[in-house]
């Protein structure tokens, strides 16, 4: 999750395309007044959420470093939409949204990144980085391998930061995007910055991480430690075992742990990225806008923030900003037809 910025949840963590018709999902609510008023946080947003069970055949690619693996919904001649997940999270987060915008007629791609589910380096020699620029590259590597030259790009968490940095450093390979918690991209020497102390307090995992006694203890409890993160995450999310079972298969990836663990140690610059990304991540360091199309969106999770002012000048093009109450960290998932939506509505932007 991420460091940017974020509140307290009281204790707990409170980070169509052109030439095509397509529908909008007129069954997604977004007004949670017309919830029933007994009904939980959020519950007018959560319709559909849990429908599907199964990502369908899981295929492979080898683009870059990786032998990618990914989960594909929709036509092969439609208007291609990537989704991209985060920590700790899978492609699952999207088995309800790949279905509704194949629906609509897109070609919907939801890769595991590195360090998740089948996806694997092809080369033991391959260094296990975790750092913003070679997750974004993985993706563009996977975009090339498929002959993908131009998509809309969603994602939360990792994957919104992911977005965010493709947009940013590749704006030709982005129609339009939509993420959750808006701008994500990692200054590391803004990172050096403490926050309040009862914020430093919800980012215990990440110095928990800097420690060998942090990654040994995430080597051993990543499961017990990853559903402790969802829950309090999504402290209104009511997933069952069956729910999180599916997507902490993605955590036995061999490389898992040393995915995140630099991705969080680079982060605080407590470990070194590589120098072939330098280039990248001396533009990344200077926040450079982001003039693609744009839908992001907050939740709960971002508190204060959620109104996304603190990042509305990282974003040039056009520009729309959304909020889901009641909702937690893991949108796409807890929310399936109002995250589909925007996706539907940054490609018409």
């Amino acid at each position: 999750m991420d460091i940017n910025r974020r509140r307290l949840f009281g204790g707990a963590l409170a980070a169509g395309a052109a030439g095509l018709a397509v529908t909008s999902l007129g069954a997604c609510a977004t007004d949670s007044a017309t919830a029933p008023a007994t009904a939980a946080p959020g519950a007018a947003l959560r319709g559909g959420s849990g429908a599907n069970t199964s990502l369908g055949p899981v295929k492979k690619i080898e683009a870059g470093v990786l032998s990618v693996a990914y989960a594909e919904f929709g036509p092969v001649t439609g208007p291609p939409v990537i989704l991209l997940h985060g920590w700790p999270y899978d492609a699952y987060s999207f088995a309800d949204v790949g279905p509704l915008l194949a629906a609509a007629g897109y070609r919907v791609l939801v890769p595991f990144l590195r360090g998740y589910g089948e996806t694997a380096f092809l080369s033991a020699q391959t260094v296990r980085n975790g750092q913003q620029s070679a997750i974004a590259r993985d993706i563009v590597d996977f975009m090339d391998a498929l002959r993908i030259d131009k998509a809309v790009l969603g994602g939360f968490d990792w994957g919104a930061r992911t977005v965010d940095v493709i947009a940013a450093l590749w704006p030709q390979r982005v129609k339009a995007m939509v993420a959750v918690s808006g701008y994500l991209i990692t200054r590391l020497a803004a990172q050096q910055q403490p926050l309040p102390p009862e914020a430093e307090l919800e980012w215990w995992y990440q110095y928990y991480f800097a420690t060998e006694r942090g990654r040994l203890g995430y080597t051993r409890n990543r499961h017990d430690f990853n559903k402790l993160i969802w829950r309090r995450a999504s402290p209104a999310w009511d997933f069952d075992d069956a729910t999180y079972g599916r997507s902490a298969a993605a955590f036995d990836n061999p490389d898992h742990v040393d995915i995140v663990i630099s991705n969080y140690r680079w982060r605080l610059s407590l470990a070194p990225g590589e120098p072939h990304y330098d280039a990248y991540e001396q533009l990344l360091a200077t926040g450079p806008a982001i003039s693609v199309p744009a839908i992001t969106i907050s939740s709960d999770f971002d508190g204060a923030a959620k109104d996304g002012r603190g990042y509305r000048d990282k974003f040039t093009g056009k520009y729309e900003h959304r909020v889901f109450d009641g909702i937690g960290h893991n949108v796409p998932q807890e929310a399936p037809k109002p995250f589909a939506q925007a996706i539907i509505d940054a490609d018409r932007l």
